[in-house]
């Protein structure tokens, strides 16, 4: 397992699913993190999330294939 710690800029709340996938390199385009996050292969927080805009907030642990990543601020 690959783990990633993905700090939010400055006065960001969250990140969307998707953009969190692209900016940490767990995937090449934004077309294919919808793909994945639709397709199911993605976990947030423990639970499959089928919501592409899904927020991410500070604490949470997204896991696709061989990458978790933390969401700190």
């Amino acid at each position: 397992m690959k783990n990633i710690e993905f700090t939010l800029r400055d006065g960001e709340e969250y990140i969307q699913l998707i953009q969190l996938l692209k900016v940490a390199n767990c995937v090449s385009t934004g077309g294919e993190a919808q793909e994945v996050v639709v397709e199911g292969l993605v976990k947030h927080n423990g639970e499959v999330d089928f919501r592409k805009r899904a927020k991410c907030l500070p604490g949470d642990v997204i896991e696709y294939e061989q990458y978790r990543i933390t969401v700190t601020q």
